[in-house]
């Protein structure tokens, strides 16, 4: 819930503070820095258009009206703090809409933003942000391996949360790390649900008398699924609602920088330590493929001229169906040679499609086996690599 004007002032104080100790002139980020203080004020005191992803894990606004129990009467260690109390919808609502334009206005133009949720309070999220101009992406499902039961067996078990990303704004060129995340999948697109286990273990952290120290601290694997599909090494993660540190523990293990804010300083101090002992990855550890878009351009006449394709060799798809010979400037001509064009064109036109990626569907036979004219492509992009260096 937003602070009072007071506590308002005293976090900006903070601020202030945490850049003068970084070394940071004013209006520079706060870099590796957990901010104490209220998280709207806090963001307001970053410059506009400086950080390239938030993951905001809000207050659920979970709405428990009393103790929740175990059928033998036992406490459930629920969420039951302050801040997840709020008097009525309306002044939830208006603490949303506050949180989200201050992130909106952080953001870089081509930045995203990843809201988690859950029943209580993701379709009010998901509403505002569409309303405030962000452009939803995708929504994610986080299936849990290990949810808690529903006690009294009255409804099904609540086994997954929502995460919504989105970009700025619908025309945003955004950070999506597509071929690194398919090689790593098997070279499978990953789907946009998502199964890992609930926080537990060492990996959980504890207070003095052994207890959980925050009621909701993220799996690891969550947050690294995030960051390293929408941001690269040397970005910048702003995380408005801090709690145990989850996120800057990752950024800095996959060398992001983060900026955490924080109103609870238990939570901070715990965070703080936890990042202090985080080790980052070796940096070839963490470089990606380039994606297509950035790889060279490379025309298929271009394979012909170098001699990795000579004319008069004969491509087929990869079951040996459909046939079409090479031709000197690179076009293709059907078995027949009544239909010459271009690899994509030849490839539509024999399988009675209106389009057709002709880097993947024409294979060209080496050794018995055939490959995907495509990794006669990649072989070419890697000597201009080479030759480039």
């Amino acid at each position: 819930m937003p602070a009072a004007a007071p506590r308002a002032a005293r976090a900006m104080s903070s601020a202030k503070r945490m850049r003068e100790a970084a070394g940071a002139a004013p209006g520079d980020l706060p870099l590796d820095q957990i901010l104490l203080g209220d998280s709207i004020q806090m963001m307001a005191g970053l410059p506009a258009g400086s950080v390239d992803l938030v993951f905001a894990d809000p207050p659920y606004n979970l709405q428990l009206g009393g103790e929740l129990k175990r059928p033998d009467e036992s406490l459930v260690d629920a969420v039951d703090d302050d801040w997840d109390r709020f008097d009525s919808f309306a002044t939830y609502d208006a603490f949303t809409r506050a949180w989200l334009l201050a992130a909106r206005r952080a953001l870089k133009p081509n930045g995203t933003l990843f809201v988690i949720g859950s029943y209580h309070n993701i379709f009010r999220v998901g509403a505002m942000m569409q309303d405030l101009g962000f452009w939803i992406l995708n929504d994610i499902v986080w299936r849990k391996a290990n949810p808690m039961p529903n006690f009294r067996g009255r409804r099904f078990t609540n086994a997954h949360e929502t995460l919504i990303w989105a970009a700025r704004s619908a025309d945003a060129k955004y950070t999506f790390n597509y071929e690194a995340l398919k090689a790593g999948n098997e070279d499978v697109q990953v789907r946009s649900d998502w199964l890992f286990p609930l926080c537990t273990g060492q990996e959980r952290l504890k207070d003095g008398a052994g207890k959980k120290l925050h009621p909701t601290q993220k799996p690891e694997a969550l947050l690294a699924r995030v960051l390293l599909s929408a941001t690269k090494p040397g970005d910048v993660v702003l995380d408005p609602f801090f709690g145990s540190g989850t996120t800057g523990a990752v950024a800095k293990r996959l060398r992001r920088s983060f900026i955490g804010i924080e109103r609870e300083e238990a939570y901070a101090q715990a965070a703080r330590a936890r990042i202090d002992a985080v080790e980052p990855l070796p940096e070839d550890a963490l470089v990606a493929p380039p994606s297509a878009r950035e790889a060279p351009r490379v025309a298929f006449s271009v394979l012909v001229e170098r001699g990795l394709v000579t004319p008069g060799a004969e491509l087929t798809d990869a079951k040996g169906r459909f046939r079409a010979v090479v031709r000197a400037d690179g076009t293709l001509a059907l078995a027949g040679g009544q239909n010459v064009g271009s690899i994509h064109r030849v490839g539509a036109l024999a399988q009675g499609a209106e389009a057709c990626n002709g880097w993947t569907f024409w294979h060209v036979e080496e050794q018995g086996r055939r490959h995907p004219i495509d990794t006669l492509r990649a072989r070419l992009r890697a000597e201009m690599g080479i030759a480039a260096e």
